[in-house]
């Protein structure tokens, strides 16, 4: 389960991105979560996924 409020949110996938997988997509499919809801959650945060750094920035 994916943690709701938005800043969690990027702390949590941002570690595990870092800690666990290669690549967002590698994340949303072993949590079986939507990609494109977590970019969007984030964005509203000017956040975006950046695949070079394997991290939301």
């Amino acid at each position: 389960m994916l943690p709701k409020d938005p800043v969690i949110l990027l702390g949590f996938v941002n570690t595990k991105l870092r800690d666990e997988y290669a690549s967002l997509n590698d994340l949303c499919a072993s949590l079986d979560v939507s990609e494109a809801q977590i970019c969007e959650t984030l964005s509203a945060l000017n956040y975006e996924y950046s695949p070079e750094r394997n991290q939301f920035i």
